[in-house]
């Protein structure tokens, strides 16, 4: 088992309740990879959308939901169509979480979903500061609901059967949870986040007890409440008639005053994916944590996120505790003072905004914390952890799909942000064995969710590399035990996939299709209309000329001398036209500060619609982190200001900057559905950590305690440079440095484009006389090369070593500017403070 001795140490040194055993390669899946084969079902916004979960039905058939409440049917012939459009309330992280199908389905055709329905709530940002008055019209409530299949593939929107309501305080950020399993016994299992805002925390516990703050700052509401459903694993038994029962033994007996039965886990921050071994009940969940960089006696613990082994109710310390027992800080957020820290073996939630029982049971350790790369086998980078499948083998399974023996009992957890499946194996009684690397040649961006089909196979549905509202490499893939030969992958594009006119001559480009395995006898199969005839069999490229108006389906297949087919498909739609959305102002990669206002203007045009309703344009702004977002708050518009919230949830070791999206949806055209057409700018913050720069050649990230952040960029020889991608200078004056090293010092050349792109500005970096000293180089002016691109700071001198660069400072307005004086004081007056 590889890197056992060191994956003993980091767990050990993680957590004492983790105990890896000697003997776990005698059981462990095999050291080498096992051939597998990785098969497309869906890939691109169009047939994925914002991918959020999946349930894999028992004839392979895949439903798999968008955020933006749009349920999608993948055949295993990768043909996609929609099978609902759910209405929901789709601000900040709110929308479509969840889907699970019945453990009955194909008796009784039900599919659950998790989601936040419309309701009369307001729809802008919520007060974050006010009275109770001013928090009140914001509340609201997600739904656990649902639905029957038909034959056609469609959920039957008049089978509507509301299961449960979770609480839910709308227009402000974040975690919303949302999965949904079955055990053995069909009882449902659904995780709930915490509901709570977590950016005016310094990066540790949100416990905001102000009466005048929103109560959304106060997860001691919501995930250390008994009598609160948010940040919880709740366990109900669903009857045939929608209404449900408590099974026995979760955490509190009905009846238990100021509890509620429904809960089987409590004290989770956001605990967003989960999966049950419906062989021994276990349930198996990652939870995310907070963002500190670093622990700090005052507040408690850096910031730790958590998998957890769950075989029985329990607390599991958020927002008291988190990792293997370690305490936040009692903290006045008033005064800025700290108390003592919480006791984890006996927590007490004494706060104003409780309404559950103050003494709470004793929290539980967590099966494996860790943070950055505290445990090697899991890498480093930022934490997502998500709860995986455990893979049971079927001997009696006739499916070539199937995963081998070997991996019986292998339980797979995934890392969103990090990108990767690993196996663990488990001992009897649940202690960690060992993590073995799995399928480490697969295309994979961020994987959402993971669960095992009826075929054996392994599904996965791949978020992609967007901020949100999805991208053109999320994806649905299956994954097949294939030691004798891998599929086609087949590829297609097509030169124009929408038009307001028929007809519509387009050409279809199979460019990039390749057998794995080398074989060069593949045969083509084009469908251009997706009715099951073959329209061609050309390689390609090939051409067709769509005469009715419509949504047509362009099927690829590509056969191997095997018999192995690959499949791909793109939507060309005759008769409407996609927006064009432009964001004209601010410009991509402008610099901007926190807390303050950055103005915009949209362009948006659409061919059917003639003239741009611009109450119909959106405009949000999400806090990027390292490659995801939080989407923060909204307006609507084509020109106005956005608020950019001031960020206290995240410490300077977190990669932060701005993301601002536009988006129009026209109305349709002659029976065509809506089409939505979008724009984004990445906004660059104007104190800019150095370590997180986008690319560089020659030098290192070391980590040194003085460095702001705790690491910097070091190992400075002449003509190594770092880039920022993207950066546009409007509004930037001047741009100063944090330096330290013991070496000569050198020169900062500052170059747009490339290395060897015009000069943007020479400073000299001094020699500071050590790795821990540190000197700041003044601003100095800057010239304006115009447009967005690359910003390369390239370095010079003689010999070796030059200095480290610990961060670098924009000055001037950049393109924020302050929030206006009575802006704020109208802000105030209605309870919504600009932030």
């Amino acid at each position: 088992m590889r890197s056992l001795r060191l994956l003993a140490a980091a767990v050990a040194a993680a957590t004492a309740t983790t105990v890896l055993s000697a003997t776990a390669a005698q059981t462990a899946p095999p050291q080498q990879e096992t051939p597998f084969d990785q098969i497309t079902l869906a890939k691109g916004a169009d047939k994925v959308g914002e991918p959020m979960a999946m349930a894999v039905l028992p004839d392979r058939r895949v439903l798999h939901t968008s955020r933006d409440g749009t349920v999608h049917l993948t055949r295993p012939d990768a043909t996609t169509t929609h099978a609902a459009e759910i209405p929901v309330y789709n601000h900040d992280e709110d929308g479509l979480q969840g889907i699970a199908i019945d453990p009955d389905f194909e008796r009784n055709r039900w599919v659950y979903l998790y989601y936040a329905p419309p309701l009369q709530t307001p729809e802008g940002d919520a007060p974050e500061q006010g009275a109770p008055a001013d928090f009140a019209p914001f509340d609201g409530h997600n739904v656990l609901a649902r639905y029957k299949l038909t034959d056609a593939g469609t959920l039957d929107m008049t089978s509507f059967q509301e299961i449960l309501r979770v609480p839910a305080q709308r227009g402000i950020c974040c975690h919303a949870g949302g999965e949904i399993d079955f055990d053995a016994q069909g009882n449902l299992y659904l995780s709930t986040g915490d509901d709570t805002n977590p950016f005016a925390s310094d990066g540790y516990t949100p416990i905001d007890e102000r009466p005048e703050r929103n109560p959304a700052f106060d997860a001691q509401r919501s995930a250390g409440n008994t009598n609160d459903l948010r940040g919880k694993l709740l366990r109900i038994h669903v009857e045939p008639d929608g209404s449900y029962t408590i099974p026995r033994g979760n955490l509190f007996e009905p009846g238990t005053p100021k509890t509620r039965p429904e809960i089987y886990a409590m004290g989770f921050r956001n605990p967003f994916r989960f999966a049950v071994d419906r062989e021994t009940g276990w349930v198996h969940l990652g939870d995310y944590g907070p963002d500190a960089g670093a622990a700090d006696p005052n507040r408690g613990p850096g910031g730790l996120v958590e998998y957890n082994l769950i075989k029985g109710p329990g607390n599991y310390g958020w927002p008291y505790c988190i990792g293997d027992d370690q305490p936040y800080v009692d903290h006045d957020f008033a005064t800025g003072q700290s108390g003592e820290p919480f006791d984890c073996a006996a927590p007490r939630n004494e706060s104003p905004n409780n309404t559950g029982l103050v003494e709470l049971p004793p929290v539980q350790s967590a099966w494996l914390p860790y943070d950055d790369g505290s445990v090697p086998e899991l890498g480093s980078g930022p934490e997502s952890p998500m709860g995986g499948p455990v893979y049971r083998f079927d001997p009696g399974l006739e499916s070539p799909a199937k995963f081998p023996r070997e991996y019986d009992g292998a339980l797979f957890n995934y890392e969103w942000d990090r990108g990767w499946i690993k196996s663990f194996d488990l001992g009897p009684n649940g202690e960690l064995r060992g993590i073995e690397p799995f399928f480490e040649s697969m295309q994979l961006r961020r994987p959402m969710n993971v669960e095992f089909g009826p075929d054996g196979a392994m599904y996965v549905l791949d978020y992609g590399s967007s901020y949100f509202g999805g991208a053109d490499d999320s994806a649905l893939y299956r994954i097949e035990h294939s030691p004798n030969g891998k599929t086609p992958v087949a590829q297609v594009s097509a030169d124009v996939t929408a038009s307001g006119e028929a007809p519509l001559t387009v050409n279809f480009d199979p460019a990039g299709t390749a057998d794995p395995d080398g074989d060069d006898q593949l045969s083509y199969a084009w469908d251009f209309t997706n009715d099951g005839t073959v329209d061609s069999t050309e390689q390609g490229p090939v051409s067709h000329t769509y005469t009715e108006r419509g949504a047509h389906t362009a099927k690829l297949a590509v056969t191997d001398s095997t018999g192995k087919t690959g499949y791909a498909s793109v939507q060309i739609v005759v008769g409407n036209t996609p927006p064009e959305v432009r964001v004209e102002m601010p410009p991509n990669g402008g610099v901007f500060a926190f807390g303050e206002q950055v103005p915009y203007r949209i362009s948006a045009t659409d061919a059917e619609d003639g003239q741009t309703d611009c109450s119909a344009v959106e405009v949000s702004y999400a806090l990027g982190h390292d490659t995801h977002a939080h989407p923060l708050t909204s307006e609507t518009g084509c020109e106005s200001t956005i608020d950019v919230p001031a960020d206290e949830g995240h410490g300077l070791d977190a990669d932060i900057f701005g993301v601002l999206t536009a988006s129009y949806t026209d109305g349709g055209a002659e029976g065509l559905p809506p089409v939505t057409g979008s724009a984004r700018v990445v906004l660059q913050p104007k104190n800019k950590q150095a370590e997180f720069f986008t690319d560089s050649q020659g030098v290192e990230v070391v980590s040194e305690p003085g460095a702001a952040g705790g690491r910097k960029v070091g190992a400075i020889d002449p003509g190594d440079w770092i880039s920022v991608d993207p950066v546009n200078l409007t509004g930037v004056d001047g741009i100063g440095y944090r330096v330290s090293g013991a070496g000569p010092g050198g020169t900062i050349e500052v170059r747009a484009g490339s290395p060897d792109g015009p000069v943007v500005q020479t400073v000299q970096a001094p020699s500071t006389g050590g790795g821990d000293q540190y000197a700041d180089v003044p601003p100095s002016p800057v010239t304006d090369p115009g447009g967005s691109g690359p910003l390369f700071f390239t370095f010079r001198g003689e010999g070796s070593g030059l200095f480290e660069l610990d961060a670098v400072h924009f000055t001037g307005a950049g393109v924020s500017q302050p929030a206006p004086p009575e802006a704020a004081a109208a802000a105030r007056a209605e309870g919504d403070v600009p932030r």
